[in-house]
C-alpha cells in the first residue's frame, strides 16, 4: 500500500520555485527559531503560517512544521521591522495577525463545506461572488468580470485515475497550454500550468465515495495580488473531510508581552534514507544516508556499513536476517536526457514512513523529481521497470510549495556506477528486457518489495 501525501498545489508558486527553494548553508538562527516555534501549540504555529500566506510572504501550506520556508517568510515580513532571526515579538505577531485579517476580510475568505460535493474548501466570497451549480453536479464560483473561475467536483470513479491524469496532461495542438507541474499518486493527482494569458491548477482525489477535486483558473494579470489567495484556497482544501471545519485561531501574543522565548537548539538524533535490497542480508544505498552514523537500521533490523565508494556516492549495508530479494534488471545504457522515470522513495517520519512512487525526468547525472528530505538512496527506474540510477544527494529541507514537494534536481549514480557496485557485492541483477511502457503503479508494484527504509542514528 502506498501512502497518499496531503498534497496541495498552485501554478503561480510552482513557476518560481527555483529561487524559493535554492539550497543554502545551515543558518544557526534557523535551528534556534525552529526550537522556539516547536514550543508553541500546533494551532498557533499553523495560525502564524496562515497569516504569512495572507501577507504574501509564505508560498506553502500551513502545516505547523517550522522550517526554512517559514524562517524566510518570517524574516521577509520582519524586513525593516527587526532582526532577521526568524522569530516574532509580541508586537510583530499582532501586526502580522492584523495585516492578515485585513487581507482575509477584504477577500471575504471563509472555509465552507460544499453541500453538492461534500468537499471542504476556502472560498474568497467577495472576490468570487457568482455561485452556481455545474451541469455535472458540482459547484462553480466566479469573479464578476469572469477572470477567475473555481470549480469543485465530485462523482463516481468510473475509470482509473491514471486515465484521467493522462488526459489532463495530454498535449492538444489546438490549445496553447503548458503543463508546468504534474504528479500522479495511487489516490490523487496534481496538474498545474499556464496558457498565454492565464494560469491553472487541478487536483483530483480518489476516496471511498468516488472522485472529488477542484480546479482554478485565473488571468495572469491578477497574479501579483491573487497568488496568495490561491495558496490559501489550496491550503484549505479537504476532498474527504472528517470532523467540523477548523475555526480561525487568534494569535496568542498580546501587546506588551515578551517575545517568543528561544529554546536552545537540539541536534537531530536521526537521519533517514532509502535502500535497495540486492541480495540476502545486503542493501545498496547512498553514502549521504549512512555516513557518519552511530547506528544503522533497515526497517526494524540493525544494519552495518560494509563498504562505501566516495566517487559514486554509493554504500553497501549488511542486514542480518533480511530475506533475499530479486535484484531488478539494470539498463544497458544511461537514460536519454529528459527521459521519463519513476523514483521509489519513502516519506514521513520515523513513526510512519511509507513507500511512495514519484514521477521524474532524467537531467544529465541527476533526476528531476519532487523528492523530500530523507530521499538519499532512492532507486530510479525507467518506464520499462529497469534500474536506471540511485539518488545519492540528500535534500536539505522538506520545503513544500503550497503543500507540493517541488521538482528539483537530485544527483544520481548512473548505470555504470551501479553495475560496478553490484559486481563488488557479487549481486546478480535480473536480465533487463525491453518491454512496453509500464504505469507508475505497475513499476511500484514490481520493484517496491525491494525498496526499504533506512535510518541513521546520529
Amino acid at each position: 500500500m502506498f501512502k497518499v501525501p496531503a498534497l496541495i498545489g498552485i501554478t503561480a508558486i510552482l513557476a518560481c520555485l527555483s529561487a524559493a527553494q535554492a539550497q543554502q548553508p545551515a543558518d544557526p538562527r534557523l535551528a534556534v527559531a525552529t526550537q522556539a516555534y516547536a514550543a508553541l501549540p500546533e494551532t498557533e504555529r499553523k495560525a502564524i503560517q496562515a497569516d504569512l500566506i495572507w501577507t504574501g510572504h509564505l508560498n506553502s501550506a500551513a502545516t505547523g512544521n517550522f522550517g526554512a520556508l517559514t524562517f524566510r517568510a518570517v524574516n521577509g515580513f520582519k524586513a525593516g521591522r527587526g532582526q532577521p532571526d526568524g522569530q516574532l515579538s509580541a508586537a510583530e505577531r499582532q501586526e502580522l495577525a492584523r495585516l492578515a485579517k485585513t487581507a482575509r476580510d477584504a477577500a471575504g475568505f471563509a472555509v465552507i463545506t460544499d453541500q453538492p460535493t461534500g468537499v471542504r474548501i476556502g472560498i474568497p466570497q467577495k472576490l468570487l461572488p457568482k455561485r452556481e451549480a455545474t451541469a455535472t453536479g458540482g459547484s462553480r464560483w466566479q469573479s464578476t468580470d469572469g477572470k477567475v473561475t473555481l470549480d469543485v467536483s465530485a462523482g463516481p470513479a468510473t475509470e482509473p485515475l491514471q486515465a484521467i491524469f493522462e488526459r489532463a496532461i495530454a498535449v492538444n495542438p489546438n490549445i496553447q497550454r503548458k503543463v508546468t507541474y504534474k504528479l500522479l499518486q495511487p489516490a490523487f493527482f496534481v496538474v498545474a500550468g499556464e496558457t498565454p494569458t492565464g494560469k491553472f491548477f487541478r487536483r483530483q482525489a480518489l476516496g471511498p465515495t468516488g472522485l472529488r477535486g477542484f480546479s482554478i483558473g485565473y488571468d495572469k494579470s491578477m497574479a501579483t495580488t491573487f497568488d496568495k489567495v490561491v495558496t490559501a484556497i489550496a491550503d484549505s482544501f479537504e476532498p474527504f473531510p472528517s470532523g467540523p471545519a477548523p475555526a480561525p485561531v487568534p494569535a496568542q501574543a498580546v501587546p506588551g508581552a515578551p517575545p517568543i522565548a528561544a529554546v536552545p537548539a537540539q541536534p537531530a538524533t536521526e537521519r533517514f534514507g532509502v535502500g535497495l535490497v540486492i541480495g540476502k542480508e545486503l542493501v545498496l544505498t547512498a553514502r549521504a544516508a549512512v555516513d557518519p552514523c552511530k547506528g544503522l537500521k533497515v526497517g526494524s533490523r540493525p544494519a552495518k556499513l560494509r563498504a562505501q565508494d566516495q566517487a559514486s556516492g554509493l554504500a553497501l549495508l549488511d542486514v542480518p536476517g533480511l530475506p533475499a530479494s530479486a535484484v531488478p534488471g539494470v539498463r544497458d545504457a544511461a537514460p536519454a536526457a529528459r527521459e521519463a522515470v519513476v523514483v521509489l522513495a519513502y516519506d514521513g517520519t520515523a513513526a510512519a514512513r511509507t513507500l511512495v512512487a514519484l514521477p521524474g525526468e532524467v537531467a544529465s547525472d541527476a533526476v528531476l523529481a519532487p523528492l523530500q528530505l530523507g530521499g538519499a538512496g532512492s532507486p530510479v527506474f525507467d518506464r520499462q521497470g529497469r534500474l536506471a540510477g540511485l539518488v545519492t544527494a540528500n535534500p536539505l529541507d522538506k520545503g513544500l510549495i503550497a503543500g507540493v514537494a517541488p521538482q528539483r534536481n537530485h544527483t544520481i549514480a548512473g548505470v555504470t556506477q551501479l553495475r560496478a557496485m553490484l559486481e563488488k557485492a557479487d549481486a546478480k541483477p535480473a536480465a533487463a528486457t525491453t518491454s512496453s511502457e509500464l504505469s507508475t503503479g505497475a513499476i511500484a508494484e514490481a520493484a517496491g518489495k525491494s525498496v526499504v527504509p533506512v535510518a541513521c542514528g546520529l
